[in-house]
């Protein structure tokens, strides 16, 4: 499964720690993020993840051109909904592709830990 995980600057730790406590999950998976994301997952974990850019620079876009292609199963991207993004437009159009390409979108912890169970289960 080529899973993307993306995490907005408040919520890169909660994305660590999830990562981190599921490590076994996410071994055998294909794992892509933006930027920092990426960074802190790669020194957390040791787990291989292909890094894009940071996300005001282009990488939520970047790998929005993945979901489209075809080329991501799912998405994982915990969000600040509390904080202004000056990329918000790019958030959105990663949101909307996801939906248009009927891409599994978590944003939240909540839903990362149900799509985990289906990892789990291999119901995807």
């Amino acid at each position: 499964m080529r899973i993307a995980l993306i995490a907005h600057d408040k919520k890169k730790d909660d994305m660590v720690e999830f990562i981190v406590k599921n490590k076994k999950a996410f071994e055998n998976e294909e794992l892509f993020a933006t930027g920092t994301t990426g960074k802190l997952i790669q020194e957390a974990t040791g787990l291989k993840v292909h890094r894009f850019l940071s996300g005001p620079y282009g990488g939520d876009q970047q790998i929005g051109g993945l979901v489209a292609q075809g080329d991501i199963d799912m998405v994982i991207f915990l969000r600040d909904p509390l904080t202004a993004q000056p990329h918000e437009p790019d958030v959105t159009a990663l949101l909307r592709i996801c939906d248009v390409h009927s891409v599994p979108l978590a944003t939240n912890l909540g839903t990362a830990e149900l799509f985990l169970k289906s990892l789990r289960d291999k119901i995807f």
